[in-house]
């Protein structure tokens, strides 16, 4: 090319210096890793991801490389690896135990240092994860405290009494959500089988329910009944809060409530009062509004004579998912897991100081809090190829464009950004009339995607491909715009010189992820060479895997436990389980696998033995290799896969 056409600059020193002195703690800074994922959660010297399994008290060899882990996880078996295919979800059982024991120690300290007298008792609200383990390993870990489960359905009360027949005799059974006879049957069996079992009651007809199966069960129940507080939440979460919200009972319905037991002769029979003013409370200040109006109605329930014991503030205990501390919009909570326990123990305390009642018991259903850092999403991003025009075609058509090549040669913006809008709309209508043909429509487009990058105007924010389905995967975010801290999992120590949205691999043009946390519109990415590039989606513990379905027939995803040890890696895991194969997410939908493979396979022979001119072996060799891959594609995953990770 002449030395005279203007060329896009090279890297200056300058770029080249601050390139090199880019280090792991800038990434932590730019992703706010240190905000949100402490202290769990941290960008180590080699510049990966390292998970903090036992949070503050982590020792220095006890970090897990989550690079590691990924590798470990997806090499094939013939190279000592597990040999799943991404995506997958990580969890880190470890995590789940500290944040109990933290939460329970935040109750305990708050207890304390203000002279409560009586005690934190948790529940967790199985809704939030039903998975077997992690609910097992919420009761194993949790019953040294006597923590128990909440529940809110007929399976969920079956699950929760049976994992708690493991569990600490004392921890409650909280039993809430709609009620039908079976459901307070239920309830009612899981103290015959000496449960600690308590039924919630949400609506006022739940209670006929209750005295008539109780008498003919012959068990005694023991009763809460869920508060309609007039304090309400202005955020997304605060549409179920308030007089008008979904659950509970007015003032009006509590006082019948009352009467009702008392002319049943089963007032002591109500021990447990129930309130929830929304998830993802932002402030103590609110907090404290709603569990002084919640301690009052205790109050009053003592004074007509129930035999109260507990106070159950439900659930709203938040976490930073964007780290910045600010308590504002829905991702966001101005406080620490300290501060939240202060603020109960101590509004609750000074109500009933007030009316000279006993403190209760504090019981909370903080389920996001507990089990959201455990668990992290790794997933494969890759950048579509940009097309490089030719040097001799952009010599060529910039001489074809006098206008456009003289301000590109004397560097105006402005007028090279006019002319190429010019250039582009001229071209689509020549494409339209037929006077252009796609070839020369291709390297008109890649003339113009050239200049604009040369001059420094092209679009910087850059679509990268995820090996990912937004709606099984993080629904929230697709449903009601929840953000999550997405992050590179490795290259911190390098700087990102890319902006990206993230698109996923269903047919759905909603699938995928412009906004991030922080209020950006696009996220921090490095350039993909050859090498594969991982990023985690971090704090989606909660919900989402319970929220996501089969849209598209993108299935669930692998799933591992992973543990710390004292070994030459710091880590091991203790269970591994692959994700739904096509044929898993095809029966889920009532089709049948096996008959939809013996069909094909049938026609694949019909198809092979109807040709004509063939020899009989090269056909018998044409089917077997039909059928394998047949047999292969209803055995894979849905998800894209690399070579290495397709089963043979």
């Amino acid at each position: 090319m002449p030395a005279d056409v203007f060329t896009p600059a090279s890297p200056t020193s300058s770029s080249s210096d601050s390139s090199s002195r880019w280090n792991p703690s800038l990434s932590a800074s730019l992703y706010r890793i240190d905000g949100w994922g402490a202290p769990y959660f941290t960008a180590n010297s080699s510049g990966n991801i390292s998970v903090r399994p036992h949070g503050s008290d982590t020792l220095p060899h006890q970090d897990i490389d989550l690079l590691k882990v990924v590798k470990h996880l997806t090499h094939p078996k013939a190279s000592g690896g597990l040999g799943l295919q991404l995506p997958l979800i990580v969890r880190f059982p470890d995590v789940l135990k500290n944040r109990l024991e933290c939460l329970q120690s935040a109750f305990d300290s708050a207890v304390k240092s203000q002279g409560y007298g009586s005690y934190y008792q948790g529940v967790y609200p199985v809704k939030c994860h039903q998975d077997r383990f992690i609910v097992e390993d919420i009761v194993n870990f949790g019953s040294p405290f006597r923590f128990g489960l909440e529940a809110g359905c007929k399976p969920e009360i079956l699950l929760a009494m049976s994992c708690l027949c493991k569990g600490n005799p004392e921890a409650f059974l909280i039993c809430n959500g709609f009620k039908d006879a079976e459901y307070v049957s239920l309830a009612l069996l899981g103290r015959k089988l000496a449960l600690n079992t308590v039924i919630v009651l949400e609506q006022e007809h739940e209670l006929d329910l209750v005295i008539d199966l109780s008498k003919k069960m012959n068990v005694r129940p023991v009763i809460g009944l869920r508060a309609k507080l007039r304090t309400k939440q202005t955020n997304y979460y605060g549409s179920n809060s308030g007089e008008k919200g979904k659950f509970g009972l007015t003032s009006a319905q509590i006082v019948c409530v009352v009467a009702k037991l008392r002319e049943s002769g089963m007032l002591d029979c109500l021990q447990l009062l129930h309130f929830h003013i929304g998830s993802m409370i932002p402030t103590t200040s609110l907090l404290s509004d709603g569990v002084s109006e919640a301690a009052l109605i205790y109050c009053e329930l003592v004074r007509l004579g129930a035999h109260m014991r507990v106070i159950d503030v439900g659930g709203g205990l938040g976490i930073d998912y964007d780290g910045s501390k600010s308590g504002e919009g829905d991702i966001s909570v101005a406080y620490t897991l300290e501060e939240y326990a202060e603020a109960v123990v101590a509004s609750i305390r000074y109500v009933c100081d007030r009316r000279s009642v006993k403190h209760p018991v504090i019981c909370s259903e903080s389920g996001r809090a507990i089990v959201s850092h455990h668990s992290v999403l790794i997933f494969e991003a890759v950048k579509p190829m940009a097309h490089q025009p030719k040097p001799d075609d952009i010599q060529l058509l910039l001489e074809g464009e006098e206008d456009l090549y003289t301000a590109v040669m004397r560097g105006d913006q402005e007028k090279s950004l006019l002319y190429v809008d010019q250039l582009k709309q001229r071209c689509v209508e020549g494409f339209k009339d037929g006077v252009l043909n796609i070839e020369q429509l291709g390297s008109i487009d890649g003339l113009c995607e050239w200049v604009l990058k040369a001059i420094g105007r092209s679009d910087p924010v850059q679509t990268y491909n995820i090996n990912l389905s937004i709606f099984t995967s993080t629904s929230s975010h697709w449903g009601m715009g929840h953000l999550f801290p997405i992050a590179p999992i490795h290259k911190l120590d390098q700087e990102p010189k890319a902006c990206g949205i993230l698109s996923d691999i269903t047919c759905d043009s909603e699938g995928k992820i412009v906004k991030f946390i922080g209020g950006e519109s696009s996220l921090p990415l490095h350039e993909i060479d050859n090498g594969r590039y991982f990023l985690g989606l971090f704090l989606g513990g909660a919900y989402e895997e319970s929220m996501g379905g089969v849209y598209n027939l993108f299935g669930g995803l692998s799933v591992v436990r992973v543990s710390q040890n004292d070994g030459p890696h710091s880590f091991v895991v203790t269970r591994a389980v692959p994700g739904q194969s096509s044929s898993d997410v095809l029966r889920a939908v009532q089709h049948e696998p096996e008959l939809m493979l013996q069909t094909l396979k049938h026609r694949a022979e019909e198809v092979m033995h109807t040709k004509r001119g063939g020899e009989e072996k090269e056909e018998d060799d044409e089917y077997k290799n039909v059928a394998a891959c047949l047999d292969r594609s209803f055995h894979n995953m849905p998800y894209l896969a690399t070579e290495e990770g397709m089963n043979e």
